[in-house]
């Protein structure tokens, strides 16, 4: 009944119809457009101003850590006194 496999039916030459178990062969894609000089240069300055925003946030990062660790000091040294 519930656990009985069943077979697949053979066609009129005995071999048994395709399987869905196999992929089916690749579909070639489109080529994409070659990108234009326009595209690609876009591409690089944006990169450069992303790196730029990015090293001068860590500088400033940077800074107010220093900034913070020498008030810190200077506070812990005046209490001390």
């Amino acid at each position: 009944m519930f656990l009985r496999p069943q077979l697949p039916a053979t066609t009129e030459h005995g071999q048994p119809p395709a399987c869905s178990c196999h992929p089916a062969p690749a579909v070639r894609r489109p080529a994409l457009p070659p990108a234009t000089t326009g595209a690609v240069a876009a591409v690089l300055v944006g990169g450069v101003v992303l790196t730029a925003l990015l090293a001068a946030v860590a500088v400033t990062a940077i800074s107010v850590t220093v900034a913070a660790l020498v008030l810190r000091s200077l506070l812990a040294s005046g209490h001390r006194r």
